[in-house]
């Protein structure tokens, strides 16, 4: 079963010229995650654009960053629907050979109540080839996981494996990690909670900025959970600055601004998804160079 335990990033999906993935660009940029001390890869979450991205598209890409990794470090996933039926059918059709799990997003736009997002999750687990980790993240889907129902999940179905809980509810991550089950993972989904989510006992966090930055983020993750929060606590507030304001840029228009002013993609996306204005990218760029300058 795979570990989430470390730092696990939602990687960019780069699309060049013509909109079409680049596959040299995304080559480069797991290579750079990789080098950059990642513990393992997501690949199409939000972050990856994935409503964007054909099924056929992701199978591809799979089969790509899979053989070019060779097992160095697994990969996650992403396979979410709102459409339970149809997310089983497209299951089915998938060959997950070279992923490790799947990261499956909380059902978006219908509003399950709880009994339906148990439901949702239980018949996905039964139907998937390999382990689910479990995605709440309200502020896209506008309904909310309850820790009882996670824990409901982790004790009823042995293939979810984890949670990715993107909460910015201190007392919600607090609940479900003293109640979860020993075996059952919890990773953080926000980048400025990684450091207190692990500190209160999460395995580690599934990020954004560490496309960008993956040695000074891993640093700190790995940091943290040896114990050794100072020097987690300076990596935190050193990134805490460019996270936040890539926070307010939206996701994943931020992090490819960053990833384009650092040279390793083009500045392009797919609708909806638009880059940031002129005046937001130039901010960016400023804080992008007190980073830089920050970094010993």
């Amino acid at each position: 079963m795979i570990s989430l335990r470390g730092l696990g990033v939602a990687l960019i999906t780069p699309f060049n010229s013509q909109g079409a993935i680049d596959s040299n660009a995304l080559l480069k940029l797991v290579d750079h995650v990789v080098e950059g001390g990642v513990d393992y890869i997501v690949l199409f979450g939000t972050t990856g654009e994935s409503p964007t991205v054909s099924l056929l598209e992701k199978q591809d890409t799979l089969r790509l960053v899979s053989a070019h990794l060779n097992k160095k470090v697994p990969v996650v996933m992403g396979f979410g629907s709102n459409n339970t039926t149809q997310l089983i059918e497209e299951m089915n059709l998938f060959d997950f050979t070279g992923a490790s799990a799947i990261l499956s997003v909380l059902p978006y736009y219908n509003k399950p109540n709880q009994d339906g997002m148990y439901m949702h999750y239980k018949l996905i687990a039964e139907k998937a080839p390999i382990p689910v980790i479990l995605y709440n993240v309200p502020g896209r889907t506008v309904v909310n996981m309850e820790p009882s129902t996670t824990i409901q999940l982790a004790n009823d179905c042995k293939n979810i494996i984890a949670i990715k809980e993107a909460t910015d509810n201190i007392d919600q991550a607090m609940d479900l990690l003293h109640q979860k089950p020993a075996d059952f993972q919890m990773v953080a989904g926000d980048d400025a909670l990684a450091l207190p989510f692990i500190a209160l006992g999460a395995d580690g966090v599934i990020s954004v900025i560490a496309n960008a930055y993956p040695k000074e983020f891993s640093k700190m993750v790995h940091a943290a959970l040896a114990g050794n929060f100072d020097e987690a606590r300076y990596y935190h507030y050193l990134l805490l600055p460019i996270i936040h304001k890539l926070l307010n840029m939206g996701n994943p228009s931020g992090i490819k601004a960053v990833m384009h002013i650092k040279g390793l993609i083009d500045h392009v996306f797919r609708l909806p998804v638009h880059p940031v204005s002129q005046n937001k990218f130039n901010e960016i760029v400023e804080t992008v160079a007190i980073t830089e300058k920050s970094i010993v």
